[in-house]
């Protein structure tokens, strides 16, 4: 539900700050509101030199990597293309797990995927054929599959963790958390600082009051919701089910969003809006009912 804001309030954002560099203060404010909870972890150094790969890998893949190159696809694609294109994140798990991680795909998890992509189509055509042709790739949807990969990958390591990840210190799930973040905004900075020299914005904070308004209180929603609640029900949720499992609960980004539509905006949702969430409801009972879906467990909480 929180990722479904996200695209909608991500498009108001980036519609007043560069992508990149809106990616870059998400995250640093998600830094400062999770720091009260999470400091006294860098005291132990040991542990942090021991893990220091492991983590600048996962914040570039989770936080500096994924949600700039979603922004950047909201900037020239459609919401309605990025969502379609997100309906594919269980297809890329599957694949990630079999090549990277010797996870097998089972006929269920397959079927599960085709019932739950069906169920984004129903929602993506509204219900008609003609609808769903109209729809047109552009460069933006390249780069939201290039997100789907990043975000497939750092959602098996999460469970798939190295030997250095093992044992003493188990950070719960703040610390963890707010490692990732730390890591991931130095990546996200450097990013927006490229961003800055190549593209030339030189101002970039809107100087209309009312732009600058919806500006923070987006920026606050998508480091509270998205980022906060949103990453640590993810890292929860790949932990209890494992990531070709959890990937299919993305597919009701699109029903979510109908809600929000409703909540925010006064539109009503569709006859196709229920039928979509069976059938998305379906692809995930089918996927989730077989043991070899669930991977090992790990002896620390993946945030």
């Amino acid at each position: 539900m929180m990722w479904a804001g996200n695209a909608v309030v991500g498009r108001l954002v980036v519609g007043h700050m560069p992508p990149v560099m809106a990616n870059a203060v998400r995250w640093a404010l998600v830094a400062v509101l999770m720091a009260p909870w999470a400091w006294q972890v860098l005291r132990q150094h040991e542990a942090l030199r021991r893990r220091a790969g492991y983590l600048m890998l996962i914040g570039a893949l989770g936080v500096g990597s994924y949600n700039s190159l979603q922004y950047m696809a909201l900037r020239t694609s459609s919401p309605l293309n990025v969502t379609l294109i997100g309906a594919s994140m269980p297809m890329w798990m599957m694949l990630v797990g079999v090549i990277g991680f010797g996870q097998r795909a089972t006929p269920r998890q397959l079927g599960g995927a085709l019932l739950s992509c069906a169920g984004v189509v129903l929602v993506m055509s509204q219900g008609s054929w003609a609808h769903l042709r109209e729809v047109r790739l552009v460069p933006g949807d390249l780069l939201m599959l290039l997100a789907a990969l990043t975000w497939s990958i750092y959602s098996w390591l999460l469970v798939r963790k190295p030997a250095s990840m093992q044992g003493e210190p188990a950070w719960n799930w703040a610390e963890f958390l707010w490692l990732q973040v730390l890591f991931g905004t130095l990546w996200a900075t450097a990013s927006a600082g490229v961003e800055s020299a190549v593209v030339g914005h030189s101002h970039p904070w809107p100087a209309d009051a009312q732009a600058l308004g919806t500006l923070v209180f987006g920026l606050l929603f998508i480091a509270i919701g998205p980022s906060i609640l949103a990453y640590w029900g993810w890292g929860q949720g790949v932990r209890a089910v494992g990531p070709t499992v959890a990937a299919f609960f993305s597919n009701l980004t699109p029903v979510f969003a109908a809600v929000w539509a409703w909540a925010l905006l006064g539109t009503a949702p569709q006859w196709y809006h229920p039928c979509a969430l069976v059938l998305i409801g379906a692809g995930i009972v089918l996927s989730s009912s077989t043991p070899a879906a669930r991977p090992t467990s790990t002896s620390e909480p993946a945030a």
